[in-house]
Protein backbone atom coordinates (compact mmCIF):
# COMPACT_ATOMS: atom_id res chain seq x y z
CA UNK A 1 0.00 0.00 0.00
CA UNK A 2 1.75 3.14 -1.19
CA UNK A 3 1.85 6.00 1.09
CA UNK A 4 0.31 3.86 4.10
CA UNK A 5 1.69 4.80 7.49
CA UNK A 6 4.48 1.53 8.50
CA UNK A 7 2.53 -0.29 11.27
CA UNK A 8 4.22 -0.02 15.16
CA UNK A 9 6.28 -2.97 16.09
CA UNK A 10 6.37 -4.52 19.04
CA UNK A 11 9.61 -6.50 19.81
CA UNK A 12 10.05 -9.53 22.28
CA UNK A 13 13.35 -10.89 23.47
CA UNK A 14 13.80 -14.46 23.25
CA UNK A 15 16.86 -16.98 24.16
CA UNK A 16 17.07 -20.34 22.28
CA UNK A 17 17.49 -22.87 24.67
CA UNK A 18 18.13 -26.93 24.30
CA UNK A 19 14.86 -27.68 24.06
CA UNK A 20 14.40 -25.53 20.76
CA UNK A 21 16.68 -27.27 18.73
CA UNK A 22 16.67 -30.20 16.73
CA UNK A 23 19.97 -33.15 16.60
CA UNK A 24 21.37 -30.53 14.14
CA UNK A 25 21.73 -28.36 16.74
CA UNK A 26 19.47 -25.45 14.90
CA UNK A 27 15.73 -24.46 16.50
CA UNK A 28 13.17 -26.98 15.21
CA UNK A 29 11.14 -25.26 12.56
CA UNK A 30 8.21 -25.46 14.12
CA UNK A 31 9.53 -23.58 17.28
CA UNK A 32 9.32 -20.47 15.35
CA UNK A 33 5.34 -20.50 15.95
CA UNK A 34 6.02 -20.90 19.72
CA UNK A 35 8.05 -18.15 19.57
CA UNK A 36 5.38 -15.85 17.44
CA UNK A 37 3.12 -16.96 20.01
CA UNK A 38 4.89 -15.63 22.98
CA UNK A 39 5.41 -12.65 21.37
CA UNK A 40 1.98 -11.84 20.22
CA UNK A 41 0.75 -12.89 23.83
CA UNK A 42 2.94 -10.20 25.31
CA UNK A 43 2.21 -7.91 22.55
CA UNK A 44 -1.43 -8.02 23.27
CA UNK A 45 -0.68 -7.67 27.26
CA UNK A 46 1.44 -5.02 26.86
CA UNK A 47 -1.78 -2.96 25.34
CA UNK A 48 -3.85 -3.89 28.64
CA UNK A 49 -5.26 -7.12 26.74
CA UNK A 50 -4.50 -9.93 29.16
CA UNK A 51 -6.38 -13.33 27.59
CA UNK A 52 -6.89 -14.71 30.33
CA UNK A 53 -9.25 -12.41 31.46
CA UNK A 54 -10.62 -11.46 28.35
CA UNK A 55 -11.49 -15.09 28.43
CA UNK A 56 -13.66 -15.01 31.87
CA UNK A 57 -14.54 -11.03 31.04
CA UNK A 58 -16.05 -11.68 27.75
CA UNK A 59 -16.38 -14.75 26.98
CA UNK A 60 -14.47 -15.01 23.97
CA UNK A 61 -10.75 -16.02 23.19
CA UNK A 62 -8.41 -15.96 20.25
CA UNK A 63 -7.37 -19.03 18.02
CA UNK A 64 -4.76 -19.29 15.43
CA UNK A 65 -6.00 -20.24 11.84
CA UNK A 66 -4.11 -19.77 9.67
CA UNK A 67 -0.62 -19.53 9.16
CA UNK A 68 2.63 -18.50 6.61
CA UNK A 69 6.06 -18.94 7.48
CA UNK A 70 9.72 -18.29 5.89
CA UNK A 71 12.24 -19.62 7.28
CA UNK A 72 15.68 -17.51 6.06
CA UNK A 73 18.54 -18.67 8.09
CA UNK A 74 19.11 -20.62 11.23
CA UNK A 75 18.87 -19.45 14.99
CA UNK A 76 21.17 -21.53 17.14
CA UNK A 77 21.86 -23.10 20.89
CA UNK A 78 21.82 -19.61 23.06
CA UNK A 79 21.09 -16.95 20.27
CA UNK A 80 19.31 -14.31 21.45
CA UNK A 81 15.93 -13.50 19.41
CA UNK A 82 13.78 -10.23 19.03
CA UNK A 83 10.65 -11.81 17.71
CA UNK A 84 8.24 -9.06 16.48
CA UNK A 85 4.32 -8.22 16.60
CA UNK A 86 2.81 -6.04 13.98
CA UNK A 87 -1.00 -5.69 13.34
CA UNK A 88 -1.42 -6.46 9.35
CA UNK A 89 -5.01 -6.22 8.86
CA UNK A 90 -7.88 -6.11 11.08
CA UNK A 91 -11.28 -7.15 10.91
CA UNK A 92 -14.56 -7.42 12.92
CA UNK A 93 -13.90 -11.36 13.53
CA UNK A 94 -9.99 -12.10 12.93
CA UNK A 95 -6.87 -10.44 13.02
CA UNK A 96 -3.43 -10.71 10.43
CA UNK A 97 -0.03 -10.38 12.44
CA UNK A 98 2.85 -9.92 10.65
CA UNK A 99 5.97 -11.74 12.61
CA UNK A 100 9.50 -11.92 12.23
CA UNK A 101 12.16 -13.64 14.83
CA UNK A 102 15.47 -11.65 14.35
CA UNK A 103 19.42 -12.15 15.44
CA UNK A 104 20.88 -8.88 15.91
CA UNK A 105 20.16 -7.95 11.76
CA UNK A 106 19.66 -11.16 10.47
CA UNK A 107 16.27 -11.84 9.56
CA UNK A 108 15.91 -15.78 10.51
CA UNK A 109 12.38 -16.43 9.70
CA UNK A 110 9.07 -14.31 9.49
CA UNK A 111 5.21 -14.93 9.19
CA UNK A 112 1.56 -13.97 8.35
CA UNK A 113 -0.83 -14.86 11.64
CA UNK A 114 -4.14 -15.06 11.30
CA UNK A 115 -5.92 -15.16 14.38
CA UNK A 116 -9.90 -15.36 15.09
CA UNK A 117 -12.23 -14.15 17.72
CA UNK A 118 -14.47 -17.31 18.94
CA UNK A 119 -16.77 -17.67 21.95
CA UNK A 120 -14.96 -20.21 24.61
CA UNK A 121 -17.72 -22.20 25.22
CA UNK A 122 -19.23 -23.15 21.65
CA UNK A 123 -15.53 -22.23 20.09
CA UNK A 124 -17.48 -20.78 17.18
CA UNK A 125 -16.43 -17.52 15.64
CA UNK A 126 -17.79 -14.21 17.04
CA UNK A 127 -17.08 -10.51 16.44
CA UNK A 128 -14.08 -9.01 18.35
CA UNK A 129 -15.67 -6.80 21.11
CA UNK A 130 -15.19 -3.32 20.32
CA UNK A 131 -12.92 -2.59 23.32
CA UNK A 132 -10.35 -4.89 22.02
CA UNK A 133 -10.50 -3.11 18.15
CA UNK A 134 -10.12 0.46 19.67
CA UNK A 135 -6.86 -0.57 21.37
CA UNK A 136 -5.67 -2.32 18.39
CA UNK A 137 -6.69 0.83 16.24
CA UNK A 138 -4.57 3.25 18.63
CA UNK A 139 -1.40 1.25 18.64
CA UNK A 140 -1.59 1.15 14.54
Amino acid sequence: MSGAPAARVFTWPIRVYWEDTDAGGIVFYANYLKFFERARTEWLRSLGVDQSTLRDAAGGMFVVSETSVRYLAPARLDDELSVTAALEAGGRASLIIAQQARRGDTLLCEGSIRIGWVEAATLRPARIPESILDVLKNFQ
